[in-house]
Order: C-alpha cells, then structure tokens, then sequence
C-alpha cells in the first residue's frame, strides 16, 4: 500500500526575514497581521495526531512552476516505517536568512497508533511552495534517520542507498558485525547486523529490555539463544 499525501506550503519571504516563517497554509497567504496565529495552530494538532519525522527521506527536486507568481516548489519523496502514515508535510526549521543560504526542512506525517508490524517501506511525499524572491540557494530535508541536501535550484538528488526493512526477519539468524557467516547457515538465512537501520534495537539473550520508551520510526528486535530473531516489531 502506498501512502500518498501532499500539503503545500507557501513561505512567504518577508516572514522568513523576519524569523516568523514557519506558517503552513495550503494557498498564498496573505500579509494581514494574523499569520504568527496561523503558524501555531498546527503544533496543537500535531500534539493530539502524533506528528513525528518520516523514517527516510529519499529524494529531494525543486523545479519553478511556469505561471505567475512563478513559486519554488519542494517535492519530496520518502519513506515510512510502517503502514498506516498519513498527511506529510514539510516543516520549515530555518528562521531568518541561512548562513549557508540552505532552506532546511522537517520531513513529518502523521504516525499510527497501533501498527508495529515491520514491512516493506511504504512510500510517502509532500510538497512545499516558496514565493519569488527568496533569500535560499539550496534545500536540506531531514528524516527521522537520514537527510538529503539539493544544493541548487532547480535540481533532482537521491539519498545514498535505502534502508534494509526487516518484514521478514523472524525466524533468522543475525549476524553481528564484522563476523562471518556460519557454515552451517545459508546466505538467505542471515540477516546482517550492519545492514539493519542503525536506530534498530537489539535485545540479545543475555539483555533486559531496558526502557519502554516508545518510538514510530524504531524497529526492536529479539534475540533467543541461538542467535535468532523470535520477535521483530516498530515501537
């Protein structure tokens, strides 16, 4: 299943010059005095529909659209931990003008409440607008585990590789890092230490649980005895 949700956000450059530009509104807002309200109102909602980073950001564009006023448009696609994300949406970090003039962004969705079961990443994307003439010469989106930068306007850049998901890690050997694969296991029977994203909790045998701390974007897995994954799961 493919989560597909777009918001498009327009920054208005005099708030970004003032600091204020974090609003989020999906038409060109207009300068009246009530934006400051405006960009408050989603941090309640984001409270109450747990808001939090997409586990993987994996492609950054920026292309000008062709009528006027001719915006910036971000797009970017990504990746989610589980099934069940919803409403990406890009979230502007910078306040002012950049030292770097790079725009960095928080790549963020709408986590589940109760899906925990590891799959293959589904994809998700957003779009962000920025009105003519901006102070910006490039774009850093940050994931929840990764960050892409697109250093100039317009342009297309990929991130490095793709996470390994672990949908169907249950019932395989894991393979510390550096170590050799046993003789007596099969390739297709191992899953690699170095190859698992590198938030991903291990609990081995001789390990307690530690804490109970919860997080969408984290895949916990448990080890019997023998070295095998009994329980794999995003918590």
């Amino acid at each position: 299943m493919t989560t597909f949700k777009q918001l498009t956000a327009i920054v208005p450059v005099a708030l970004m010059l003032s600091g204020m530009g974090l609003a989020q509104t999906s038409t060109p807002p207009v300068d009246n005095g009530t934006q400051q309200a405006s960009a408050t109102a989603p941090a309640a909602q984001d409270s109450q529909s747990h808001t939090a980073p997409v586990f993987w950001v994996s492609s950054v564009e920026v292309f000008h659209s062709n009528h006027s006023p001719q915006l910036d448009i971000v797009r970017v696609r990504g990746l989610s931990s589980t099934e069940g994300w919803e409403s990406g949406e890009l979230i502007p970090l910078t306040k002012g003008v950049p030292a770097d003039g790079v725009l960095d962004l928080a790549f963020v969705a709408e986590a589940p409440a109760n899906n925990t079961t590891p799959t293959k990443y589904p994809l998700i994307e957003a779009v962000f607008a920025i009105e003519p003439g901006h102070p910006f010469k490039g774009v850093r989106v940050h994931g929840a585990t990764n960050r892409v930068t697109l250093t100039s306007f317009p342009g297309y850049t990929e991130a490095d590789g793709q996470p390994k998901d672990c949908s169907n890690c249950v019932g395989k050997f894991l393979l510390r890092k550096g170590a050799a694969v046993p003789v007596n296991r099969p390739q297709e029977s191992v899953v690699r230490e170095e190859d698992l994203p590198k938030n991903t909790r291990i609990i081995r045998d001789s390990e307690g649980i530690g804490t109970l701390d919860s997080d969408p974007n984290r895949t916990t897995i448990v080890l019997n005895e023998k070295g095998e994954i009994v329980v794999a799961l995003v918590d």
